[in-house]
């Protein structure tokens, strides 16, 4: 284990595991549809990588760049730096997100997807950590796994940008974010 990391929370193999069950239920839930799977950048991209292997249906998939967090903490306003290329409306859409924290980033993609008038929109996340949610109403439909209030990285997971690649979520050491 990395000298920075407190504790493994997902091994890559549990991850995996995750990926499969939630892209069996997809398949089976999306049945005769083609959904639009739309990764929000930069933290979905493993998961959705992983994930979209467990698919097994005609799908598509996009990114969208919408964030909240400065450092290891939201900053109450969402962002949307970057917009889908495929029109939404019309389609099944299932985000993808590797953590639903605040809830904030989320609601507000899901409003926006709404009113661009989509057929339907789901939420499929790694990680779900309910004790960080600050907005009513948030509740991811695909969840690999529920988590405690602690601040995580790994698998896309990251703290200013750094340890995105590693292959494992872990909890990061208080030592790392809060300097003296």
């Amino acid at each position: 284990m990395n000298d920075f990391i407190e504790e493994v929370l997902l091994t890559n193999e549990q991850i995996v595991e995750i990926a499969d069950k939630l892209g069996k239920q997809i398949t089976k839930d999306y049945e005769g549809k083609k959904p639009l799977l739309i990764g929000l950048l930069k933290g979905s991209v493993p998961f959705m990588a992983e994930l979209i292997k467990h698919i097994d249906m005609e799908m598509e998939m996009d990114f969208m760049q919408a964030t909240s967090y400065v450092g290891t903490h939201s900053s109450g306003t969402v962002t949307i730096t970057k917009d889908t290329n495929i029109p939404v409306k019309g389609r099944h859409v299932i985000i993808v997100e590797d953590i639903v924290d605040s809830g904030l980033t989320i609601r507000e993609v899901v409003n926006l997807l709404k009113d661009r008038h989509v057929a339907s929109v789901k939420v499929a996340t790694l990680l779900d950590k309910p004790d960080g949610r600050t907005v009513d109403n948030v509740f991811p439909d695909y969840v690999g796994q529920e988590i405690p209030g602690k601040f995580v990285v790994g698998f896309g997971l990251d703290y200013n940008d750094l340890y995105r690649n590693l292959p494992y979520v872990g909890v990061l050491k208080k030592s790392v974010y809060e300097k003296k």
